[in-house]
């Protein structure tokens, strides 16, 4: 059996890889309340008191406006801790599946990324994760970096697909930005994608990997289908009409890659299957969704 060191367990994709990981081994679950990613010292400490085969990290600082005003904060959890988690399990022997996101590309190309894309962040967030790529790289042999993108799940706090829920239940008109393009990512999807990676895990197969839901969509695409969705199952929605808007018309103190799609070919080679399309996975999520709410 093989012990797996879990963090991020707060966040939807940790609380999903709870689920799909269990089947594996031994899952150690750790949340920032036994492990500070901002006090480096204590990740090494618990690395080495669990000594696992595997150690997966979706943690991470996700607040891409807020990590404008707190860059070093991004930096010190998304840069420098991986780095420490890397080189901890290299010195226990272990591997090191380390989730990433297409903020780490500038959004400027018109096909989809490719794991050997030239990166570009275009601020404070897709930095630091960037630097925490470059240091798992740099402190472990055995290693994975999985890029993701628009990721959302039943667990998640402010995901886009519970954020439109709440507002479609508040308001009969939405704005949403309808020149951002990407492929939107079901934790769940994620994580069980994640899984299939842990067995396969070598010197062969280390090196970057991109995992999204298959197709393409704007937010505006994708709001509509959630209300399209949320409507046939009964949520209690107000909304009336949404209204596509330009990035220019909806100001953030971050900027957003244009085009976030990355490119599955590699993944899909490795697992062997092809991610399901964006839109049954949405549907997927809010039938539990509405299950657990009633």
């Amino acid at each position: 059996m093989k012990r797996i060191l879990l963090t991020g367990i707060t966040g939807q994709v940790g609380q999903d890889l709870q689920r799909t990981l269990a089947s594996l081994g031994e899952v150690v679950s750790i949340g920032r309340d036994q492990v500070d990613f901002a006090q480096p010292e204590t990740v090494r400490q618990v690395i080495q008191a669990v000594k696992p085969m595997v150690v997966i990290n979706p943690a991470a600082y996700t607040a891409v406006d807020r990590a404008e005003n707190e860059p070093e904060l991004a930096k010190q959890v998304n840069g420098i801790a991986p780095g420490i988690l890397a080189k901890a399990a290299q010195e226990v022997g272990a591997g090191i599946i380390h989730v990433s996101t297409d903020y780490v590309f500038d959004g400027s190309q018109s096909s989809p990324y490719l794991e050997t894309d030239p990166t570009a962040p275009l601020g404070a967030y897709g930095r630091s994760k960037l630097m925490g790529e470059d240091a798992v790289r740099a402190g472990c042999k055995l290693h994975m970096i999985v890029r993701t993108a628009w990721v959302y799940g039943v667990g998640g706090r402010g995901n886009f697909v519970k954020t439109m829920l709440r507002l479609g239940a508040e308001r009969e008109e939405i704005r949403v930005v309808t020149d951002q393009v990407g492929a939107p990512t079901w934790s769940m999807d994620l994580a069980g994608a994640i899984a299939q990676m842990v067995p396969q895990l070598s010197t062969e197969t280390a090196g970057t990997y991109h995992y999204t839901n298959s197709g393409v969509c704007s937010w505006y695409d994708f709001a509509i289908a959630i209300f399209e969705e949320a409507s046939l199952l009964g949520f209690p929605l107000k909304v009336q009409r949404v209204i596509p808007i330009t990035t220019a018309e909806y100001p953030l103190p971050a900027r957003r890659p244009a085009f976030s799609v990355l490119s599955l070919k590699k993944t899909t080679g490795l697992l062997g299957t092809h991610p399901p399309h964006w839109r049954k996975s949405l549907r997927q999520m809010l039938t539990i969704l509405k299950s657990e709410v009633g």
